[in-house]
């Protein structure tokens, strides 16, 4: 039986307006749809990129690093404006937040997943916003392939989620790349288990993310193994959860 919880995953180049830090503008009309969705009686857990990319930012660097470790170092850093933007926002909107890192090992664990289940409960339960991401300094998954859609899907399966919505820069899914074919078409509907959707997701990717079109049908697909649907729409679609709420299409819808 589902519940009541979304979950809200929005990657970087959203946050940061492409690598250009962090878009503290865009990110309050999240959080205000948030507030509204909690009003509606959804609870939300949102999975946020940005941690590199603002920690790149903020060290100066023209370019994101290959490195490892670099790449580790930056989420460490920018992890710390990424919290301080989200807890004002939301403190604006009367609401606490969580932070929450892990890794996919956390999840694959019994003990851990279920202790993490349970604050995950008790954090909603109090009416508090849960903001997961990866733990870049002890894990490298997510940095290396991912853009954080999996550890979304794998928090949606986790809490039993009603909704996964991955938000992204893109209209959502196209019957082919619309960056090179202007006549590219919006699938707006479409079976998890459709093969054309393996086939139409590019694994390219902005410089700022590590996850393509690719990363989040994958997502899709591992959400959908505990009956989660899946929507993938633009983030820069105005009021576009408070409007998927109300019940309109919006993006690619991709059902079990």
């Amino acid at each position: 039986m589902k519940n009541n919880r979304w979950i809200v995953k929005i990657g970087s180049a959203l946050l940061t307006n492409d690598g250009k830090g962090l878009d503290e503008v865009a990110i309050a009309l999240w959080v205000a749809q948030i507030a509204e969705l909690k009003r509606q009686n959804i609870d939300v857990i949102l999975v946020s990129s940005g941690a590199i990319a603002e920690g790149v930012k903020r060290l100066g660097w023209k370019q994101r690093p290959e490195n490892i470790h670099q790449l580790q170092a930056a989420a460490a850093v920018g992890q710390m404006g990424l919290v301080q933007t989200y807890e004002s926002l939301f403190a604006q909107q009367k609401i606490h937040t969580a932070q929450i890192l892990l890794t996919h090992n956390d999840l694959e664990n019994s003990q851990q997943s279920n202790n993490i289940s349970a604050t995950l409960d008790a954090l909603l339960a109090m009416g508090a916003v849960p903001i997961v991401n990866e733990n870049d300094t002890v894990a490298t998954e997510e940095i290396k392939f991912g853009d954080n859609d999996t550890l979304a899907a794998l928090v949606a399966n986790l809490v039993g989620a009603e909704k996964l919505i991955i938000l992204t820069d893109q209209g959502g899914v196209y019957d082919s790349d619309p960056r090179q074919n202007a006549d590219a078409k919006l699938i707006e509907k479409i079976s998890v288990n459709d093969e054309k959707l393996t086939k139409v997701a590019g694994r390219t990717s902005g410089s700022f993310g590590s996850g393509g079109m690719y990363t989040k049908i994958l997502a899709a697909k591992t959400a959908s193994k505990t009956g989660v649907n899946t929507i993938i729409a633009s983030g820069k679609t105005q009021n576009v959860l408070t409007r998927l709420y109300d019940g309109e299409y919006i993006g690619t819808s991709i059902y079990c």
